[in-house]
C-alpha cells in the first residue's frame, strides 16, 4: 500500500521557518541578521517558482528573470528614496536640480506597489509578444533574452538613467512608516516573506494541476503535437511568461526592505544564470524542488563564501555540472530515485513526462 508523505513534507517545512527560528531568535539563539537573510532567501525562492514554471513546465529557458526581479526591486526602492528626500543625492551630485518625470509617481506607495507589478508584466508581455509571435524557441530564445538582460544591465549602469548607476539606490529609513532597521520589522518582513511564498507555492500548484498547466506540460514534451490542436501554443508561452516575470517581480519588491541596497549587479548576466541554477539544481519540472533549490544554493552559498571568498563560482559550477552529468532531475529527483531503491519505501510519479521529475508537488 503506498503512502502519500506530503503533508507531513508540508507541516514539518512550515514547523522549521515559521515556528522553529522565530522561536530560536526570540530566545536568543539567532541573530536578526540570521533571520532576515532567510527572510532573503524565500524572496529567492519566489522567484524560482516563476523560473520553474515557464522552464520546467514549459521548457522555455528564460534567462531575463533577474531583470524583472530588479523593476520590482528599483520600485520599492525609489519610493523608499522619496519617503527621506525630495530629491536623490547622486542627483545633487549630478547638478540635477529637477526630479526626474520617471520618478514623480513612486511618491504615493499605493501607486508604487502597483507600478511594481504592472511594469514589469508589460515588459514581459511586449518581450514575449514579440519572441512567441516570432516562433523563437530552444537556445535562440536562451541567447535572446539573455542579451536583453545584458542590454538592461549596461543601461542601468549609466548615469544618464538617474537610477543611482553603478551604485544603486540604497541607504532606506522607513517603510509605510516603520524603521527598518528595526529588529521587529525586520521579523515581519520574514514573516510576510514566507507568507507570500507559501500563497505563491500553492496558486503554482494549482496552475500546474489545471487545464492550463497541463497545455504547458503539453506544449513542453511536444509543441509541435499541441498546435495541431485548438490551442494556440503563443498565447499560453505568453501567459505563463507574464506570470513568471510577476512572481520575480514580488520577490524582488520583498527583497529591499531585507537587504536595504539594489544594484544593476543584481541583473546581470551572472545573477540571470544563477537563478535558472537553483532550478536546476533542485529539480526543474517540481515546484518543491524549485523552493528547495533555490534556498539550499544561497544557504550554500553563504557558509561558502565565509570559509572560501574565492570559490565559490567554482562550487556552483562543479554542482551544475555533477547535476546536468548524473543528476539531471536534480535533488528531488536523487531523493525519488534513491526512495524508489529502498525497500518499503514508496515514492508516487507522474507518467507526463519521461524527462523531468514527475511526482509534481
Amino acid at each position: 500500500m503506498k503512502t502519500n508523505n506530503k503533508p507531513l513534507y508540508y507541516i514539518l517545512f512550515v514547523a522549521i521557518f515559521a515556528i522553529l527560528l522565530p522561536a530560536a531568535y526570540l530566545s536568543g539563539l539567532l541573530s536578526i541578521n540570521t533571520i532576515s537573510i532567510w527572510g532573503r532567501y524565500f524572496c529567492f525562492a519566489i522567484a524560482a517558482l516563476g523560473i520553474d514554471l515557464i522552464w520546467g513546465y514549459t521548457g522555455i529557458l528564460s534567462m531575463c528573470q533577474a531583470f524583472f526581479f530588479c523593476l520590482g526591486s528599483y520600485g520599492i526602492a525609489m519610493h523608499l528614496v522619496l519617503q527621506k528626500t525630495s530629491l536623490p543625492d547622486f542627483m545633487a551630485w549630478n547638478k540635477i536640480t529637477e526630479l526626474p518625470f520617471f520618478w514623480q509617481p513612486f511618491h504615493n506607495a499605493g501607486v508604487t506597489f502597483a507600478l511594481c507589478l504592472i511594469i514589469p508584466a508589460l515588459f514581459a508581455f511586449l518581450i514575449g509578444y514579440v519572441l512567441f509571435r516570432s516562433r523563437i524557441r530552444g537556445v535562440y530564445m536562451a541567447i535572446i533574452t539573455q542579451a536583453l538582460t545584458l542590454a538592461m544591465w549596461l543601461l542601468f549602469l549609466r548615469n544618464e538613467t538617474n537610477l543611482g548607476g553603478t551604485n544603486g539606490l540604497t541607504d532606506f529609513k522607513t517603510l509605510l512608516g516603520f524603521d527598518l532597521s528595526s529588529a521587529q520589522v525586520k521579523l515581519s518582513l520574514y514573516l510576510v516573506s514566507f507568507a507570500v511564498l507559501c500563497l505563491a507555492y500553492i496558486a503554482c500548484h494549482r496552475i500546474t494541476r489545471s487545464k492550463f498547466g497541463k497545455v504547458l506540460q503539453a506544449i513542453r514534451d511536444s509543441e509541435s503535437r499541441v498546435s495541431f490542436t485548438a490551442y494556440k501554443t503563443a498565447n499560453f508561452k505568453l501567459a505563463v511568461f507574464v506570470l513568471a516575470a510577476l512572481l520575480a517581480a514580488v520577490g524582488g519588491m520583498l527583497y529591499l526592505p531585507q537587504t536595504g541596497i539594489i544594484t544593476p549587479g543584481r541583473m546581470d548576466v551572472k545573477a540571470s544564470v544563477e537563478m535558472v541554477m537553483w532550478v536546476a539544481l533542485g529539480g526543474r519540472g517540481n515546484l518543491k524542488g524549485a523552493v528547495i533549490g533555490a534556498l539550499l544554493v544561497n544557504f550554500l552559498y553563504s557558509l561558502c563564501t565565509s570559509w572560501f571568498p574565492d570559490s565559490w563560482l567554482f562550487i556552483l559550477g562543479f554542482l551544475f555540472v555533477l547535476t546536468v552529468l548524473y543528476f539531471d532531475k536534480g535533488l528531488i529527483g536523487l531523493v525519488a530515485t534513491v526512495r524508489q531503491r529502498i525497500p518499503g519505501l514508496h515514492f508516487k510519479t507522474s507518467q507526463t513526462t519521461n524527462r523531468y521529475v514527475a511526482d509534481s508537488k
